[in-house]
């Protein structure tokens, strides 16, 4: 099973990130894609259809996580493993953070 995200961008559906086994991916939404006011959410990631693929949390993403003190309350309250940087990410990213983009975990 294939844990995600729904990655917002000012409140703007951007895409969906993905942990499937050993492989993270990022896909674009395709309205976001043809819209000329949006900006890709990063420069590493630029706006293209294709998906991205890592066999490590892209770095854009890694960058969005608590560290030190914040990052061990988290860990703890959630009973998160620090090393796992996904469920961190899906955890902890939908609301109060810092810049313009959010990650609502998906359930499926």
């Amino acid at each position: 099973m294939a844990l995600k995200g729904r990655v917002s961008q000012n409140g703007r559906f951007a895409g969906i990130i993905e942990k499937t086994g050993d492989e993270y991916i990022f896909t674009y939404n395709d309205e976001f894609l043809r819209n000329p006011a949006t900006k890709a959410i990063s420069l590493t990631l630029p706006k293209t259809q294709k998906k991205y693929i890592s066999s490590f949390l892209f770095s854009f993403f890694y960058g969005l996580l608590a560290e030190g003190n914040l990052k061990d309350i988290q860990c703890r309250k959630l009973k998160i493993d620090p090393d796992d940087y996904f469920t961190r990410l899906l955890k902890n990213t939908n609301g109060n953070v810092i810049g313009n983009i959010t990650i609502e975990e998906i359930n499926e």
